[in-house]
């Protein structure tokens, strides 16, 4: 039986490829630091836990397929107090940040449409747009130019008859690499002078550390009708397995056609809707205490990084992820040898190899996303790990 060409096309996840090999190693005994999924270990806040043990219904019937009112209308007021107002219907709720792309990309793409991204990039936007039949268009940059993309030059070359969205995250998963406000404005003006959607992934808002504060695209005054806003429960909050999200949007158009999809997968979980709503009361001092803790775990693995021979990373602004090029000869080859060869006291280190973060053939090989999700204590131990590994397996590549 035949599959799909354009699942062939598609790679599994770098961040969760390895797991096969992370179980073995479990089951040998060796402890594993997790420095490869973006899965926050920062208390989920009570206000969740309690609109789930607090709802009561005789039957837990099908949500409405745009969301429910009350989720809609949590994040309204959240937009609405970052000074970008947007209609309940110009907002629709979906499984995760993930579904709310994937619609999207089934929206926009023909076989043969570009999206333009900047390299290194989150990668299951590139299964997004293979299974859509799209392509990648890489906006290239580099660790020496601070990954700066947001330049004319770079990006109106690339755009040709084929090109539908540019896609951006801000802050950037996963070189922490934040916007300013006359970098956000010059992408939306190429985007409305070439007639594209810009995609914003904005689900790590409230992770900066530049002192620029939260800022959404959706305050831009003109070209609201080109832009589109990715967003999740999943980080903000600490919810990842609550897997709610919401396509946002005033292009009438466009959330029409992605109706079409929200009722065809029926509907997002109606529990996991009730208790995000609730999320949207946290006070203040919540993301403050947050985005600090965040802080002091980014300047320890910086510091640690910074005593390794030949490393080199930037230090991010914001999310909680960097990128790192290691004195290795494939960072693939290397965390698989970190598994089942390599440990230190019963211990061991997992990252996400860099090369599936690139459209660029070649780029990336030698390069790792670490997420720094970890207490600052078991990520001092994991970069230790990191620094033992790279000294043992460079023996090996003589």
């Amino acid at each position: 039986m035949k599959l799909s060409q354009r699942i062939q096309t598609c790679e599994l996840s770098p961040m969760r490829k390895f797991h096969p090999l992370a179980v073995e190693a479990q089951a040998k005994g060796r402890k594993i630091y997790h420095l490869n999924i973006g899965q926050p270990d920062i208390a989920t806040p009570e206000l969740y836990f309690d609109a789930v043990r607090q709802f009561s219904s005789p039957v837990l019937a099908y949500a409405e397929s745009p969301g429910i009112p009350s989720f809609l209308h949590a994040v309204q007021g959240y937009y609405n107090r970052l000074g970008a107002h947007y209609d309940e219907s110009e907002i629709l709720a979906t499984t995760g940040g993930s579904e709310a792309l994937s619609i999207l990309m089934q929206c926009i793409l023909d076989p043969g449409s570009e999206v333009l991204i900047p390299e290194p990039y989150y990668p299951n936007y590139a299964t997004f747009i293979r299974a859509a039949c799209g392509e990648i268009q890489p906006i290239p940059t580099s660790p020496e130019e601070g990954y700066h993309y947001a330049d004319r030059a770079k990006i109106e070359p690339l755009i040709h008859e084929n090109t539908r969205a540019i896609l951006i995250t801000n802050p950037s998963n996963p070189t922490g690499v934040i916007l300013n406000a006359e970098e956000r404005q010059l992408l939306l003006d190429i985007a409305m002078e070439h007639d594209l959607y810009l995609i914003c992934d904005e689900v790590y808002r409230e992770f900066t550390y530049n002192g620029e504060g939260l800022v959404t695209m959706g305050t831009m005054e003109r070209g609201q009708d080109h832009l589109v806003i990715v967003d999740s429960v999943s980080k903000r909050f600490s919810a990842c397995g609550a897997r709610i999200g919401c396509l946002i949007s005033k292009n009438k158009a466009l959330m029409a056609e992605a109706m079409k999809f929200c009722q065809a997968r029926l509907s997002v979980a109606t529990l996991d809707q009730v208790a995000a709503a609730a999320l949207y009361n946290v006070e203040q001092s919540y993301f403050d205490q947050v985005r600090q803790e965040y802080q002091r775990r980014r300047d320890t693995v910086m510091r640690k990084l910074h005593s390794i021979p030949n490393v080199t990373a930037k230090t991010p602004d914001g999310a909680f992820y960097l990128m790192a090029a290691l004195p290795v000869d494939d960072a693939d080859k290397f965390q698989a040898w970190l598994l089942t060869d390599f440990e230190d006291h019963g211990e061991t280190v997992m990252f996400s190899p860099g090369h599936s973060f690139y459209a660029t053939p070649g780029k990336g090989v030698n390069e790792i996303r670490i997420a720094y999700v970890l207490n600052e204590a078991d990520l001092s131990r994991a970069m230790d790990l990191l620094a033992l590994g790279i000294e043992a397996y460079q023996k090996t590549m003589k």
